[in-house]
């Protein structure tokens, strides 16, 4: 009868001193080895929230190009290359360079030093030593298609680490400026040595004013800097949508598309230029299911310009294709 009684004895002596225990390290925290605070000294501490990866905006610090305080320009964001690119993309910078390309000129005693940035990761493929040197040299010749003169800028290449966008398709900066040579412009009371650009004249703001009314009415289509793709709008698509299904049911009409570019350059040149831009569209719609014997390439160069060519704004704004079904 006693053993009967033995597994109830042990689990009372072991429910015992468990409680025990319980009391003493856990409710009185007089235990030799408990490292935990009194409740009285216990701080609450929030859990940090976990780190999810975002897109920085371009150039979340934004970047200036400034000559003492004789001149500043601000931009909201920064350039950008592909990873082993020389060509800059101009439009994550958030303002135009316009500015500068009048304060150069203002200034002609001025040199402008373009520094092109590059990484050991990177592959260089450029007839240049570096690829910093290659990305310096092609914001050159923009400048010279600015007006700039080549005599005012020097070129130089530098091996940095340089950051690279959240997504990782693309390169943070890449380009820095030096100004050095005869100054001519002073600061003063009615002359601001701040520039700071908020509402520049785009690529991609000149894509969007165009307005779609009929597939008969002519609509220019506008490339990034550099770059071989019109930037799509509602109003493109709208107008390719109803050109494809009105060439496919009258095989009779056409689609011309006519190239236009600034008066930067050689005549010869401008006219080579806006062909090529031309019939990249050409290819392109091609593709798209509008037969090659329905399109017509036409090139104007820089004879038909739709904007004063004096102005960075005016000759962005010439830089065109137009395309429009010919009745």
């Amino acid at each position: 009868m006693f053993a009967n009684k033995t597994p109830w004895i042990v689990l009372l002596v072991l429910w015992m001193i468990s409680s025990t225990w319980w009391h003493l390290c856990k409710i009185k925290q007089i235990c030799a080895d408990n490292t935990q605070p009194s409740s009285s000294e216990v701080t609450p501490v929030e859990s940090s929230p976990v780190a999810t990866p975002t897109e920085t905006p371009p150039g979340a610090d934004g970047y200036t190009i400034a000559d003492g305080n004789l001149f500043r320009l601000d931009f909201p964001g920064n350039f950008r290359f592909a990873k082993s690119g020389s060509n800059a993309d101009m439009n994550t910078l958030g303002g135009s360079l316009e500015p500068l390309v009048s304060y150069l000129k203002a200034n002609p005693g001025r040199t402008l030093s373009i520094i092109g940035y590059y990484s050991s990761t990177e592959t260089n493929s450029s007839t240049f030593t570096n690829l910093g040197l290659a990305r310096a040299e092609g914001m050159k010749q923009y400048l010279i298609q600015q007006g700039i003169p080549a005599t005012s800028l020097t070129i130089e290449g530098i091996e940095r680490s340089i950051p690279i966008t959240a997504k990782g398709d693309s390169l943070e900066g890449g380009l820095d400026f030096a100004f050095t040579g005869k100054r001519v412009v002073t600061p003063t009371d009615t002359q601001p040595a701040v520039l700071t650009l908020t509402a520049p004249k785009t690529e991609t703001e000149l894509a969007e004013s165009e307005k779609y009314t009929s597939v008969f009415e002519p609509i220019d289509l506008y490339f990034s800097l550099g770059g071989s793709n019109y930037i799509k709008t509602d109003a493109t698509r709208k107008f390719f949508s109803e050109a494809t299904t009105y060439l496919r049911a009258h095989k009779d009409k056409k689609l011309r598309l006519t190239g236009h570019t600034d008066n930067s350059g050689p005549d010869a040149t401008n006219m080579r230029l806006s062909r090529d831009r031309a019939s990249d569209v050409k290819a392109k719609l091609r593709q798209s299911g509008i037969s090659s014997d329905q399109i017509l390439v036409e090139a104007k160069g820089e004879t038909n310009p739709k904007a004063d060519n004096s102005t960075l704004s005016g000759r962005k704004a010439n830089r065109r294709v137009t395309v429009v079904v010919v009745q």
